[in-house]
């Protein structure tokens, strides 16, 4: 707006009214107030700041009122703008509180500094009823996709033309090596729209996961319609990505419907994503066989499911290896990302070697511990026995099964086993007293002996001490140095423990300590009028949603 607007006549002030609220999409009463507020401070700065001058512009006429107030208040404190209730009856018998003197002031001349500063306050007032109508379009708009036009690139940041808006697309939302101008027309995903100190900001994005799940609801129409759902999307942007998909009807193939006839709905996504590649990947609520498909095109041999951990252990054939974990890890940390499994890949050799280990670590225990020889130590592990407390505390008919063992021999290997575990407890007892573990430890649910050896060789010695512990303290965490992630071994790394029990753990020893109660860890229950609680029922509807769980079992599944 030009500072000749500001002393124009009372028809292009509201011309220039008009104007501006069409121009930038804002109410006319909004830029109205804009203008009085500004021919208010002009005013101020002729009458004096403190005086009480108000401002009104007719929106019909676009005649302009000026005028100088003085209420009546009870009590004085800025006697340019305010005057007592005795005073004001002397000039005004029947004034009362509240009760404003007015007096018309005569048109001002905007001179320099005048129309200036008019026009910063109109602008700002413009500026500020723009953003806030930009904030109410966009917010619930969050989750689409939309067009747009390169404004400007700065420092690899795209400042996107929205037509009543302007978007951002920082430089973690692009596409690598995409190279973009100015006019260029883009897509994007509106991924965040807050309001900050300086105005609303509307975040776009062309790596985030979901556009391409909105590329393809525009292209598939089976999605579109929820025929067809992707469930989940891993992205390495402009490389390569995997994407889940399920069918609610049985006779349509998500997979193939997605691809489409010759490939021609995939392309569409792809040529918009700059060439990335995309896998599609039919979901199943199996995790087994999900994650076997997830890491295609490798072939895999075999998987062990670890549901504690939310872990899967992979193996594959020797000469798959390399495709199986992809360049630089690409295809093994998709498929982990799309699955929400933590996945561990093998090769058949690597397993046979940690087996071959094992089953050798576990046949010298118990030629140790129980005084037998190789043969019977190695029939034990080929029978499943991994512990001394497995031989010990198990029924005797599950000794006297296998084949060569009479009652006699079971019981006498229970009885060497026991003893081998109490000498052993006796050890780590004493162990434990002389690093300065308390006896109260031992009392601590979910501790055992052998932790408390752990405690002790980490300075852990009281309940207080361990009730201050966090679970990565317990089971260790990984951590990035050097470029590179590397994992800090816990107190009681190598127990197995898995996150739930160690937050048990601890919760246990701060109730030990006094330090919170057992109600303190029960959930929150709503309560009927007579104090009884109210029992929710569990909604199912059969929906198969994208945040459906997958289902595990702790199984081994061959490929």
């Amino acid at each position: 707006m030009s500072t000749a607007g500001i002393s124009a006549n009372k028809l292009e002030l509201l011309q220039i009214a008009n104007a501006v609220a069409s121009e930038k999409s804002i109410d006319k009463s909004i830029v109205l107030e804009a203008i009085e507020e500004a021919i208010q401070k002009a005013a101020r700065l002729r009458y004096g700041s403190e005086q009480d001058i108000r401002a009104k512009l007719d929106p019909l006429t676009g005649e302009m009122e000026l005028k100088r107030v003085i209420t009546v208040v009870e009590t004085v404190e800025n006697e340019t703008t305010e005057i007592d209730l005795a005073s004001a009856q002397l000039d005004k018998p029947d004034a009362e509180l509240g009760y404003e003197f007015v007096t018309p002031l005569p048109p001002i001349e905007f001179g320099r500094v005048q129309s200036q500063m008019a026009k910063q306050v109109i602008m700002q007032k413009v500026r500020d009823a723009e953003r806030a109508r930009q904030f109410t379009e966009f917010k619930d708009r969050v989750g689409e996709i939309i067009n747009g036009i390169v404004k400007r690139v700065e420092y690899g940041h795209i400042i996107v033309d929205l037509g009543r808006a302007e978007g951002v697309i920082r430089r973690e939302q692009t596409l690598p090596r995409e190279n973009v101008k100015n006019g260029d027309r883009i897509r994007a995903y509106i991924y965040d729209v807050r309001e900050e100190p300086r105005g609303s900001q509307i975040f776009l994005s062309r790596a985030h996961p979901q556009f391409m799940a909105q590329l393809f609801a525009q292209e598939v129409p089976e999605v579109y319609d929820g025929v067809i759902q992707i469930v989940s999307v891993a992205r390495d942007p402009g490389s390569r990505a995997k994407i889940s998909v399920y069918s609610n009807d049985g006779s349509i193939d998500p997979v193939g419907a997605c691809v489409g006839m010759r490939g021609s709905r995939v392309q569409a996504v792809v040529n918009e994503l700059q060439g990335e590649r995309i896998d599609i990947i039919p979901w199943n609520d199996d995790a087994a066989t999900f994650i076997v498909n997830a890491l295609q095109p490798a072939e895999v041999s075999k998987v062990v499911l670890d549901e504690d951990e939310n872990r899967i252990e992979v193996v594959v054939p020797d000469e798959q290896l390399s495709l199986a974990i992809g360049r630089r890890g690409q295809n093994v940390r998709l498929a982990s990302q799309l699955s929400g499994w933590a996945i561990d890949i093998l090769t058949e050799e690597q397993e046979s070697e940690r087996r071959q280990k094992e089953f050798q670590e576990r046949s010298a225990l118990f030629m140790t511990g129980l005084d037998v020889d190789e043969m019977i130590a190695q029939l034990l592990v080929t029978e499943g026995f991994e512990t001394m407390e497995e031989v010990g505390y198990i029924a005797l008919d599950e000794l006297t099964a296998i084949e060569g063992f009479d009652e006699d021999t079971a019981i006498e290997l229970q009885t060497r086993a026991r003893e081998y575990l109490e000498k052993l407890a006796t050890e780590q007892d004493n162990e434990r007293k002389a690093s300065g573990v308390e006896d109260a430890v031992l009392d601590i649910p979910g501790v055992t002996l052998p932790m408390t050896v752990a405690f002790g060789k980490n300075d852990v010695k009281s309940v207080e001490d361990v009730a201050g512990l966090i679970p990565d303290d317990l089971r260790g965490y990984t951590e990035m140095k050097d470029g590179e992630k590397v994992f800090e071994a816990g107190i009681l790394d190598g127990f197995g423990l898995s996150a739930t029990a160690a937050t048990d753990l601890i919760m246990q020893a701060r109730i030990k300590a006094g330090w919170i109660s057992e109600a303190d860890l029960l959930p929150d229950v709503e309560l009927d009028a007579e104090g009884n609680p109210i029992e929710t029922p569990l909604e199912s509807d059969g929906d198969t949603s994208d945040n459906r769980p997958l289902e595990t079992k702790d199984t081994i599944f061959s490929a």
